[in-house]
Order: C-alpha cells, then sequence, then structure tokens
C-alpha cells in the first residue's frame, strides 16, 4: 500500500461482500418461491425479496465503485485523498441509511413506510429498482456528492491521469442521471422515459465508464504494460460506451406508448452496444498478452479476463439477443429479461469489484505480493464454481424464457395463461435454482480463501 489513506477502501470491499451474500440468499430465496409460491409466505413475499434482492444488487456495486476508487485514486493523483476521514464518515452514514432501508422493506408495509418516511412531501417511490424512501433517496445524495468531492478534490490537487479522469467522469454521470429519480411525472409514458434516464444510463453508459477505469488501472498493475497503451484503448473504449449507450437508451422505448420511430433508432443502436464489451476482451486478453511482468497475483488478472468475457456474454450476447424490436415483441418481461439482466450484471460489475478485491485487498492486509499460493488456488476454484453457476442459471431463465414464449404469445390462439405456463417451466426453475446454490457456494469458497494461511507469496 502507497498510501495509507487507501486503506478506507477495505470497509468498502468487506460491506459489499457481505450485501453481495445477501443479495444471493434473496435471490434463492425468490428461487424457491417460483418453485412454491408459499415458501416464506407471509414472512417474505415474493415481492418483498425481490425489492431487496435488486436493491441489494444496487447499493454493493456502489459500495464496490467507491471502495476501488478509493484505493485507486491516491495512486493514480500520487497523493494522500484529500479526507480520509470524510470517506469514512461517509461509509457509515451510506451503510446504516443502506440497512435500515433494507430493514424497512422487509419489517413495515411498503405503504406505511412511504407514509412514516414522507413521500407525500415529495413523492418519489413505488418504482422497480427506485424502490427506496425519498429519505433515503437523499441521503444517498448526499453521500455521493461528498464522495465526488473528495474524489474531485485529490485528482485536482495531484497528477491527473486519463484512469483518473475516465472515473472521475463516470461518477459525476452516476450522480447526474440519479437526479432524475426525484420526478415522477403522473403520466405513466413520461415516467417510463425519466425512469429509464435513471436506470439505462446507469447501467449502458457511465458505469461502463468506472468498469473500464477499474480494468484499466488492475491491468496496468498486474501486466506492467505502458500506461499509453493502456490509455488509447480506454479511450476507443469509452467512446464507443457513450456512442451507443446514450442513444441505445432507445432500446427500451418498444411498445409503451413512444412514437414509432424508437423501434428503429433503438434497434440500430442495439447492435453497436455489444461493441465496447467485445473491446474489453481484445483489451483484458491483449494486455496479458504483451504483459512485462509476471505477478504473482495471478488471480487478479484471471479476474480482469473473466469480466471481460462474461460482460461481452451478458451485456453483449444476452442483451443483443432480445433487443431488436420484433424479437422484443415477443421476449419483453419473459425470463430472457431476467436471464441477460442476471449475467450482464453479474458478468461486467460484480466481476469488476471481484477483480479489484482480488488485487486490493491482499495489499490492504499487508501482502504486497499477493496472497499465497494455496489461496490463490481456492480463490480460482471459487473463480469457476461461481462462473458456471452463472452461466448455468443463465442458460436456465433463457430455456424458461423460450418457453414462455411458445406457451403464451407465440400463438393467439394456443396461448395458455401466464400461471399455467409458469406450472410447465417449474422444472427448469428447479435446475435454476441448483446453479443459484452453486453461485452461493462458490462466494462461500471465495471468503474462505481469505483465510486459507497466512503465509504471503515471496
Amino acid at each position: 500500500m502507497k498510501y495509507t489513506s487507501q486503506s478506507v477502501a477495505k470497509n468498502y470491499f468487506i460491506f459489499a461482500l457481505i450485501l453481495l451474500a445477501g443479495e444471493i440468499l434473496f435471490g434463492l430465496i425468490m428461487g424457491t418461491q417460483y418453485i412454491a409460491g408459499d415458501f416464506l409466505f407471509p414472512e417474505i413475499p415474493f415481492n418483498v425479496a425481490r425489492m431487496v434482492h435488486t436493491n441489494l444488487l444496487i447499493v454493493l456495486i456502489l459500495f464496490g465503485f467507491m471502495g476501488a476508487t478509493y484505493y485507486l485514486v491516491p495512486e493514480e493523483a500520487e497523493r494522500e485523498l484529500w479526507s480520509p476521514m470524510l470517506a469514512n464518515v461517509l461509509f457509515w452514514v451510506f451503510a446504516a441509511a443502506g440497512v435500515l432501508t433494507i430493514l424497512g422493506y422487509l419489517f413495515v408495509p411498503y405503504a406505511t413506510l412511504a407514509e412514516i418516511t414522507g413521500n407525500e412531501l415529495l413523492p418519489t417511490m413505488g418504482r422497480e429498482f427506485l424502490e427506496q424512501p425519498t429519505i433515503t433517496k437523499i441521503g444517498i445524495v448526499v453521500v455521493v456528492l461528498g464522495f465526488i468531492l473528495n474524489i474531485l478534490m485529490t485528482v485536482l490537487k495531484g497528477r491527473r491521469t486519463v484512469i483518473s479522469i475516465v472515473l472521475l467522469t463516470g461518477l459525476l454521470g452516476l450522480a447526474v442521471f440519479f437526479l432524475f429519480a426525484f420526478y415522477l411525472p403522473d403520466n405513466l409514458i413520461m415516467d417510463k422515459f425519466f425512469w429509464w434516464y435513471v436506470v439505462h444510463l446507469w447501467v449502458e453508459a457511465t458505469w461502463e465508464l468506472i468498469l473500464g477505469a477499474i480494468l484499466a488501472f488492475v491491468l496496468i498493475k498486474v501486466t506492467g504494460v505502458d500506461r499509453e497503451h493502456i490509455d488509447k484503448w480506454l479511450y476507443l473504449i469509452i467512446a464507443m460506451t457513450l456512442i451507443s449507450g446514450i442513444v441505445g437508451t432507445g432500446h427500451h422505448f418498444f411498445y409503451m406508448g413512444a412514437p414509432a420511430y424508437w423501434m428503429w433508432i433503438g434497434s440500430i443502436s442495439s447492435a453497436v452496444e455489444p461493441l465496447p464489451f467485445f473491446l474489453m476482451i481484445l483489451f483484458a486478453f491483449g494486455m496479458a498478452k504483451q504483459r512485462k511482468i509476471q505477478h504473482d497475483n495471478e488471480m487478479a488478472l484471471t479476474w480482469a479476463k473473466g469480466t471481460a468475457v462474461m460482460g461481452f456474454l451478458g451485456a453483449g450476447v444476452w442483451g443483443f439477443m432480445h433487443t431488436l424490436a420484433p424479437v422484443n415483441y415477443f421476449t419483453h418481461g419473459t425470463q430472457l429479461t431476467a436471464a441477460h439482466g442476471h449475467l450482464s450484471f453479474y458478468g461486467a460489475y460484480i466481476m469488476i469489484i471481484f477483480t479489484v478485491i482480488s488485487y486490493a485487498m491482499p495489499i490492504l492486509r499487508g501482502r504486497p505480493h499477493g496472497n499465497s499460493k494455496k489461496a490463490q488456488k481456492v480463490e480460482l476454484t471459487s473463480f469457476w464454481m461461481m462462473n458456471i453457476g452463472m452461466l448455468g442459471l443463465t442458460l436456465a431463465l433463457t430455456v424458461a424464457g423460450v418457453m414462455q414464449i411458445l406457451l403464451q404469445r407465440w400463438n393467439d390462439a394456443t396461448a395458455i395463461s401466464f400461471m399455467d405456463a409458469q406450472d410447465e417451466i417449474v422444472s427448469v426453475y428447479m435446475i435454476r435454482l441448483a446453479f443459484g446454490l452453486l453461485v452461493l457456494s462458490g462466494l462461500l469458497t471465495y471468503f474462505y480463501s481469505f483465510f486459507v494461511d497466512k503465509e504471503e507469496v515471496k
């Protein structure tokens, strides 16, 4: 660890991993409820489990991004963080707000939660992924503004690199687009437009800039490739991301009351959106091939390459699979959407968090050369368990989605109801649940890798 203030990242990384375990646990609860609808009812109804599952995902990614930023910016800026104390205070504020919000979902009826948190003063609740009480949303804004101030002051007072500028651009975009969460139009069509301005422009634009910056940082550290070469790749990737991602918002405007020209705009732009992720594959594997050093932390490079591949599969292949308007007419809202969502979030964002944690956490724990070979072997096992589990889960959801289309939507004359179709798909849901258990086992194996032994790589 070059700078003592980098140590503030440790709490963010640990909490992100704890939230990931909770997110997977609630995913398994929902997976079981697809098979046995009364499982844990009425204690944890499906709608509550889903709300907790998706909110934990968003918050853990934010914690992971914040931890990664606090770790890499001091090295990029070649100076200590502007205010380590502010970073620590914001951690506890954000963690407390997140925990209280989840407890509110679990133990307070949602309508009552809206009432006691003053939602009528500034209505923002009730939208998918943005279910947080208004007071929580305000807290998120305060935390993110304090976080960006800390990073901005650090960058301005130190060395400015392409990585830190791209990262800061992504973080500023994250903050700006979240403000649309405070606007709740009465018109349902307008509401969907502004809702996607948050969800899509986070996931398929600004977050990809953060992903690219973190990936570039880790690749510099573990391959020794010249920064100038990596910077050129990063410029190319973010240019394609912004061009395709911003216009690509149009692929969410099919069949929702928007003008028909969005079908053309959305379909064409969506055909371009897989390209940034394909470039990431060329980027990661190209840098690994050109590596100038043989870093002892082999797992950090493994996670980096895995991020590129799984991100391309989830966001690129599975995204494009159902994004063209004529195809989306049949696929929208089926388990194909869930298949794409699971693999893209995992491949792009969860795996980049694993990448930076795999690189940084051994250093934060006093092991500058990485964990021992024995520990890395256990970590490699967890890598394959989680990736095989997510691929299996995604394939199962894909099969379930295709079955839904054939049973419910393909032929009006023979179409059956949604619930009847669900009965036909139960066996596929069982397979999905089994692979979900494999993902959880892989995460627990990953946790175990930190405690295999205390030997440091020499």
